[in-house]
């Protein structure tokens, strides 16, 4: 009897540490939390139809427990500025020959960690049909901020207006032109100014954002860079220190998705294409 008494109680010890052992092991197996959970950041974009596609984006991280708050630039030379200062987490508005060129005047110490878009450059008129009807001595304006000009340039190049210099990169000037066989003058505007001075020039090479933005119209462009391969896509950028961390992954995953994309084609109607 006293056997039996013990064996049944050596049974419930064992019963218990394996009650025990089987819930250590669900607590180890069970997924851990969001890595994202009650996680908050800025995030900077510019200012118009970003601030629908983030709109999405935001609650699309918020169902993974990453709160975004964005805040608005107007110009392109701020959001890198506040990202390195750590007002920012991160930001969205760039491409990498801008970036490299940023870094390079000011030693940022920022990356990329996730491509959005792409808007191809074009070259916009109001007063001719064809790259052909272009007059001698023509004023044709391009974005003045180096990575854009040397893109705006190529464009001009590749429909025979002017050639550059032989190895010349992407970070082209004026002053790398060798032939101008119409004489055109190029004015070098701010980016947000060429397509609002189309009016007073004769054609004007804009950026797709600040195309929208000037009104102006997929019939007014009459040539426009390729978009295979374009090394200009736009991306999310953090701090170097950051991109690794478990947040970033959310915060591109919350862009990179279905439901963004179809903002996206909403807002840009086929003007910008998704670049991931």
């Amino acid at each position: 009897m006293t056997k039996n008494k013990n064996h049944g109680l050596h049974l419930s010890r064992r019963a218990a540490l394996a009650a025990v052992s089987a819930a250590a092991l669900f607590a180890f197996a069970a997924p851990a939390p969001s890595f994202a959970k009650d996680k908050s950041i800025k995030v900077g974009i510019m200012a118009g139809e970003e601030e629908d596609i983030w709109r999405v984006v935001t609650s699309e991280a918020a169902k993974n427990g990453l709160k975004i708050e964005t805040i608005t630039f107007n110009d392109y030379t701020q959001p890198n500025e506040a990202l390195e200062r750590g007002e920012l987490d991160a930001n969205a508005f760039q491409h990498q020959p801008y970036l490299d060129n940023q870094i390079k005047q000011h030693a940022y110490h920022i990356v990329r960690v996730g491509y959005t878009g792409v808007w191809p450059i074009g070259l916009y008129t109001k007063k001719y049909k064809s790259v052909g009807e272009i007059p001698e001595g023509a004023v044709i304006g391009v974005p003045n901020d180096p990575s854009n000009e040397g893109r705006a340039l190529r464009v001009l190049q590749s429909e025979g207006l002017i050639k550059l210099k032989d190895g010349t990169g992407m970070l082209a000037t004026v002053a790398d032109v060798t032939d101008n066989p119409k004489k055109i003058e190029i004015k070098e505007l701010d980016a947000g100014i060429v397509g609002r001075s189309i009016d007073d020039l004769d054609a004007g090479v804009v950026n797709t954002d600040w195309a929208l933005k000037s009104g102006l119209s997929p019939a007014e462009r009459i040539a426009q860079e390729p978009v295979a391969d374009n090394p200009y896509r736009n991306f999310i950028a953090v701090k170097d220190e950051n991109k690794d961390a478990d947040w970033v992954k959310t915060l591109v995953s919350s862009y990179q998705n279905d439901t963004v994309k179809a903002e996206f084609d909403k807002v840009y109607k086929g003007t910008g294409l998704s670049a991931y």
